[in-house]
């Protein structure tokens, strides 16, 4: 496998960290990877997928979002629709350095925002999503005893995964508007969704509102007793494995 650092523009301007794993040998097609919230690029689920789709010859260009892991940018600034311009950000350098992805692959909030991106990515044909929730509001449930706060004072610091992160009234109000099941009914794209039965994070209800949603050709494969971080390797693979195959016919 063969590793290139890159950077370029993010939806505020400032530099976002990227990595490109590429086969050593002829590439099928590029794929676009969205890590979770307040994860990164080299989170550990990311890693094993992107190691796994490279070994069936897919590029895969993994990022982080502005104000996370090694990008720039602050996070307290940043909310949904952010996420979705960095997204297109980087498949743009996608684009202009090699070619526009022609697969994307979200993880968690990240399914959500790849879902809501493929529009601006007219080059994608499959879009595959990882433990994603149906509404983007779903990540105020990880704070809630702070929602009150962030009405009343504009902002709090809540503790995420044991890391201090400042939440704005702006990040609530954004995901209240989204409309995440009308972007999934309107893809116009292949698409599969991977879920875990026992995702205590993100319950399997949220793969039902999407798949329900939408229209063929659409897939459903279930990460029997994986969590919702992917945390053991055999379980990522898995997920790779299945994206890779899946995507195949879409990505010829």
């Amino acid at each position: 496998m063969l590793t290139h650092k890159a950077s370029f523009p993010g939806a505020h301007g400032t530099p976002l960290a990227a990595r490109l794993d590429a086969p050593d040998g002829p590439v099928r097609a590029h794929a676009l990877f969205a890590h979770c919230f307040t994860c990164s690029k080299d989170i550990f689920a990311a890693t094993c997928i992107a190691q796994a789709l490279v070994a069936h010859g897919i590029a895969v260009l993994r990022f982080d979002f502005t104000g996370l892991g090694h990008s720039e940018g602050e996070f307290a600034n940043t909310d949904f629709s952010s996420n979705v311009a960095d997204l297109v950000a980087a498949a743009d350098w996608l684009r202009r350095e090699h070619t526009a992805p022609l697969l994307l692959v979200g993880h968690s909030l990240g399914g959500a925002a790849v879902v809501a991106a493929a529009a601006k990515v007219p080059e994608a044909r499959a879009v595959a999503t990882l433990g994603a929730p149906s509404d983007p509001g779903h990540v105020a449930g990880l704070f809630r005893e702070h929602v009150p706060e962030i009405e009343a004072r504009g902002e709090a610091l809540v503790q995420l995964a044991g890391r201090p992160f400042r939440i704005r009234r702006e990040f609530l109000a954004d995901a209240a508007e989204q409309n995440l099941r009308d972007k999934v009914a309107h893809l116009g794209r292949a698409l599969l969704v991977l879920h875990s039965p026992v995702d205590e994070t993100v319950a399997i209800g949220n793969a039902t509102g999407i798949f329900v949603n939408a229209r063929h050709p659409k897939s459903f494969i279930a990460l029997d007793n994986a969590d919702h971080l992917l945390r053991r390797r055999s379980d990522a693979t898995y997920a790779a494995n299945m994206i890779a195959a899946w995507s195949e016919p879409y990505l010829a």
